[in-house]
C-alpha cells in the first residue's frame, strides 16, 4: 500500500506530485523508526515478566514456541498476540505505538495523513482519479491490519505477570531498560524515551510545524524536475 503511493507521485510526474514523493519517503522514514524502535523496546520489556497459564492445552507446542521466542538471535517480538494487553503494562509506550500505526493508516491529523492528501491532490488535479480510488481502497484494507493490532495491545488482557528478579532483568537489559518489581510500570532510559518522544511529537504534532518540512521537500522537488 505504501509503496503503491510512492509509485503513485512518481508516475504523475510534477512539481507537486515529486514534492509529495519526498514528503511521503519522509514521514514513512519517521513512522517506521519510531515503530521499529517501539517494537524492539517491547519486546526486550519482556524480560522482566513472565507469561501466565491458565490451561494446560498443547503446552508442548507452546514450550516450543516460546523457547524460539527466547533466542537471543531472533527478533523478541514475533507475533501479534505477543502484544495482547500490552496497555495495561505500559500505557504510554502503548500510545505511542498506537500513534504511529494511526498514522500509517492515514488517521488526521497525524502524519501519514497529510503525506496521504498531498499525493491524493496531486494525483486528482492530474486526472488520476481510478488510482485515487484505487489508493484510497488499499489504505482502507490496509488500515485492517494494523487495527488488528491495537485491538490486541488495548482490548484485550495480558497473560504476564510480574517477575521478582530486578538484578536479572537489570543484567539481561544491559541497564538499557529499568525494572522495578514492586510496580508493573517499565521505566525506559533517557536516551531511548528521549528518541521515542521526539519521533512520536513529530508524528503527532506535524500539523503545526509543517512550514520548515514541506520547505525543504519544495527545494528539493524543484531541483529533481528541473534537472
Amino acid at each position: 500500500s505504501h509503496i503503491g503511493f510512492i509509485l503513485l507521485a512518481l508516475s504523475i510526474n510534477s512539481i507537486e506530485s515529486i514534492q509529495a514523493f519526498f514528503f511521503y519517503i519522509m514521514q514513512y522514514s519517521v513512522s517506521n523508526l519510531n515503530a521499529f524502535i517501539i517494537l524492539l523496546t517491547i519486546g526486550y520489556s519482556f524480560l522482566g515478566w513472565k507469561r501466565e497459564r491458565n490451561n494446560q492445552e498443547n503446552t508442548s507446542n507452546q514450550d516450543h514456541t516460546e523457547k524460539d521466542l527466547k533466542d537471543k538471535n531472533l527478533s523478541p517480538i514475533q507475533l501479534i498476540h505477543q502484544l495482547k494487553g500490552y496497555f495495561y503494562m505500559n500505557p504510554l509506550l502503548a500510545i505511542s505505538l498506537a500513534i504511529t500505526l494511526f498514522s500509517f493508516i492515514g488517521v488526521p491529523p497525524l502524519l501519514g495523513f497529510f503525506a496521504k492528501q498531498i499525493i491524493l491532490s496531486a494525483a486528482l488535479d492530474n486526472g488520476y482519479v481510478f488510482m485515487s480510488l484505487l489508493a484510497i481502497l488499499t489504505s482502507v484494507i490496509s488500515a485492517v491490519y494494523y487495527l488488528v493490532v491495537i485491538q490486541e495491545i488495548f482490548f484485550e488482557k495480558p497473560e504476564y505477570t510480574k517477575e521478582n528478579n530486578k538484578d536479572r532483568c537489570a543484567e539481561n537489559l544491559n541497564n538499557s531498560i529499568l525494572s522495578d518489581s514492586s510496580t508493573p510500570t517499565i521505566t525506559l532510559s533517557s536516551s531511548l524515551t528521549g528518541k521515542i518522544s521526539i519521533l512520536t511529537l513529530t508524528i503527532l504534532l506535524f500539523i503545526f510545524i509543517p512550514k520548515e518540512i514541506m520547505g525543504l521537500t519544495n527545494i528539493m522537488s524543484m531541483l529533481l524536475f528541473y534537472n
